[in-house]
């Protein structure tokens, strides 16, 4: 089954992007995504640019709302993401648990919308 890992990450942890002296944590989350990638579970993702450089959309009506940053003003914000191919929730929920940011923002684990979930 496919699940969607998404990491969220506090802003102090979008700040050590940046950060010589984070080198560390950087350190943890190329081991992390390596491992991932090395397991073969991997079908795909990618780290994300800070939520200040996102754009967000709404159509209301027939009137587009543009939106620099982020939408939703939280703790934490959507840093990168993971689609792996494991066969159960209880997996998903390893590998989720072994992300830098479970322990400082979190990790959310969403199976995917297939035809293959669907049991078709």
């Amino acid at each position: 089954m496919q699940y969607m890992l998404l990491f969220y990450q506090t802003p102090a942890e979008f700040e050590q992007r940046d950060d010589a002296s984070a080198q560390a944590r950087r350190a943890s989350w190329v081991a992390y995504a390596d491992a991932v990638r090395q397991s073969d579970l991997a079908l795909g993702g990618h780290g994300l640019m800070p939520p200040m450089t996102g754009t967000t959309l709404r159509i209301r009506g027939d009137k587009r709302q543009v939106q620099d940053g982020p939408f939703a003003d939280t703790k934490e914000q959507l840093g990168g993401y993971f689609v792996i191919d494991v066969p159960d929730l209880d997996a998903a929920l390893e590998w989720a648990a072994r992300a830098p940011c479970a322990a400082t923002g979190g990790v959310e684990v969403r199976p995917a919308f297939t035809a293959s979930a669907q049991g078709g």
